[in-house]
């Protein structure tokens, strides 16, 4: 039982999806990025699969790096923020095994998870949905469907494919490459649950995104894309013989991340 007046990080990170505002959702990949981010106020942070595989020279997307996943959710998940895991389509086609995979990531703090259909049968991404809320009835189910990002756009199929997904338990629907706003707001009308919409530079804009309804607003590897591109520009500009642009953090408040907060895996 709960002290009174305490509401679990759960319910927290639930709400943050009903509120007039979207919730703007940073991905970090590292717990110096995932610490910078909540040091600049952001109260819920996500994980972001394909800086993971990156990182440890593995695909995205092809169920490779389970233990990459939940190395870095146990150094996240003791952080004050509310932790949102991206587990690709839960590592596995058995549900089972992604409820099971679920329990650990809720075991270690994760408030919230991201399981995408990759265009695979529904009844299977169903089954899997409806395991982890059997699993961790708390733990908030962000069900992607990959229309938009895989296959033929398509604002009927992925209706059909939500539907079933919401159905099954899921507490959020995510459309990754979903950028037209007069399809966005057909989602956001005909779910019950919030929509979540992955940021795009070409993309409508964040005001945009909230005018239309949407609930949540994901950036995806944006970030660690620009990181990259940020590191590459200093290199190019050192070796031409400049000084690099833009702020560049000192050493002390990058190793100040780190201090005290970091749990060993």
């Amino acid at each position: 039982m709960r002290a009174p007046g305490v509401t679990p990080s759960s319910v927290v990170f639930a709400d943050l999806h009903r509120t007039d505002n979207p919730l703007l959702l940073p991905n970090a990949w590292d717990h110096a990025s995932a610490a910078a981010m909540a040091g600049q106020g952001f109260q819920a942070i996500g994980t972001t699969s394909l800086a993971v595989a990156a990182a440890v020279g593995l695909p995205d997307g092809a169920s490779a790096t389970r233990n990459e996943t939940l190395r870095l959710a146990l150094a996240l998940g003791s952080q004050p923020l509310l932790l949102s895991v991206d587990a690709e389509s839960g590592f596995s086609d058995d549900p089972d095994e992604v409820a099971e995979l679920a329990r650990q990531l809720a075991a270690v703090g994760a408030v919230g998870i991201n399981l995408e259909d990759g265009l695979g049968p529904v009844d299977r991404h169903v089954a899997k949905i409806a395991a982890v809320k059997s699993a961790v009835p708390g733990l908030f189910v962000n069900a992607r469907t990959d229309t938009y990002w895989l296959g033929e756009p398509s604002t009927t199929e992925t209706l059909a494919r939500l539907e079933a997904y919401q159905q099954a338990g899921a507490d959020g629907a995510f459309v990754p490459g979903l950028t037209d706003a007069e399809e966005i707001a057909e989602l956001v009308e005909r779910l019950e649950v919030p929509l979540n919409i992955l940021y795009s530079p070409t993309g409508p804009t964040v005001a945009r995104l909230t005018d239309l309804g949407v609930s949540r607003i994901s950036f995806g590897s944006f970030l660690y894309r620009r990181a990259l591109g940020a590191a590459l520009e200093a290199v190019d500009e050192v070796r031409r013989g400049r000084t690099p642009g833009g702020r560049t953090p000192t050493y002390r408040e990058v190793e100040s991340l780190g201090v005290g907060t970091a749990r060993h895996v």
